[in-house]
C-alpha cells in the first residue's frame, strides 16, 4: 500500500503542486513543442524518483517505475494537448466542455497507470482491491447514487406539476444549477446524518435560506417560494431517510 500512497502523493505534486498556470497555458498553445511538457513529465519522473529511494536501493528493479511514469505520463499528456485543438472564442461553452472532458479523461488515466504499477510490484495489491468491494462498501455506493441523479428525478417529477410556468424556461440562472445544488445538499445531509452531526443540516437549511432570500424577495412570487420550499423540503427529507435506512442495514449485511 506504501507504494500506492508514494505514487498518488508523486502525481498530485507533479499535476498540481509544481505546474503553474503559465506552464499550461504555453502548453496549451504550443501542444508538443512546448518545453515545459518536457519539464513537467521530468518534475513527475525526479519526484517520484526521490519518493521512491529507500525502495529502489533496496531493489534496483523499482527503478522502472520513474521509468514508466515519465513514458505514460509525456504520452497521455501529449495526446490530451493534441485533442484539445484550438480555442474558439465564439463558443466559450463548447471549449469549456472540451477542456474539462480533456482534463478529467487525462487524470484517469493517469490513475489507472499508477494503480497498474501498483498491482504490478504489490503482491498484496489485488487483496486490498478486493475489500474495496466488500457488501458495506456497495451499500454506501449505492446509498450515495441513489441521493444523486436519481433522486433529482424523483423530486423533479414529484413537484412538476407546481412549477410557475413564468419560470419554466428561466435564462437568468446557471444550466442545472439546481440540480446541481440538490445533489450537493443531499451529500452534506447524508454526511451529517451518518456521522451523527444533526445540527449541520439546520446550519445547510439557514445558509441556503439566507442565499434564496435575495433572489426569492427580488421576483416578488409567493409560488416560486412555495416551489422551491417543497423541493427543499422533498429533498433534505428524502436524504435523510436513505441515510437512516444506510445506518440502519450497514450493520446487517
Amino acid at each position: 500500500m506504501i507504494i500506492l500512497i508514494k505514487l498518488l502523493l508523486a502525481h498530485l505534486i507533479g499535476d498540481f503542486g509544481l505546474q503553474f498556470k503559465s506552464w499550461v497555458a504555453h502548453k496549451q498553445k504550443h501542444k508538443i513543442r512546448s518545453g515545459y511538457l518536457y519539464l513537467h513529465v521530468g518534475i513527475h519522473a525526479v519526484v517520484t524518483t526521490l519518493l521512491l529511494l529507500p525502495e529502489i536501493m533496496a531493489e534496483p528493479l523499482y527503478l522502472w517505475i520513474p521509468v514508466i511514469i515519465l513514458l505514460t505520463h509525456f504520452a497521455i499528456d501529449a495526446t490530451k494537448l493534441t485533442m484539445g485543438g484550438k480555442t474558439n472564442p465564439s463558443n466559450f461553452d463548447t471549449n469549456m466542455l472540451r477542456q474539462q472532458i480533456l482534463f478529467f479523461a487525462d487524470q484517469l488515466l493517469h490513475l489507472l497507470v499508477i494503480f497498474g504499477i501498483w498491482i504490478w510490484v504489490d503482491e498484496n495489491a489485488l487483496s486490498y482491491i478486493s475489500d474495496l468491494f466488500s457488501q458495506q462498501n456497495l451499500w454506501l455506493l449505492l446509498c450515495l447514487f441513489v441521493l444523486t441523479q436519481p433522486a433529482a428525478i424523483i423530486i423533479k417529477v414529484l413537484i412538476a406539476g407546481w412549477l410557475p410556468e413564468n419560470n419554466s424556461k428561466e435564462k437568468k440562472t446557471l444550466a442545472n444549477a439546481g440540480r446541481i445544488i440538490g445533489i450537493l445538499e443531499r451529500l452534506f445531509v447524508f454526511g451529517f446524518v451518518v456521522t451523527g452531526n444533526w445540527s449541520g443540516i439546520g446550519f445547510l437549511l439557514a445558509a441556503k435560506s439566507v442565499f434564496r432570500f435575495g433572489d426569492l424577495k427580488e421576483k416578488e412570487g409567493i409560488k416560486l417560494t412555495e416551489y422551491i420550499l417543497i423541493g427543499t423540503l422533498l429533498s433534505l427529507g428524502f436524504a435523510m431517510l436513505v441515510s437512516l435506512l444506510y445506518l440502519k442495514l450497514r450493520v446487517l449485511v
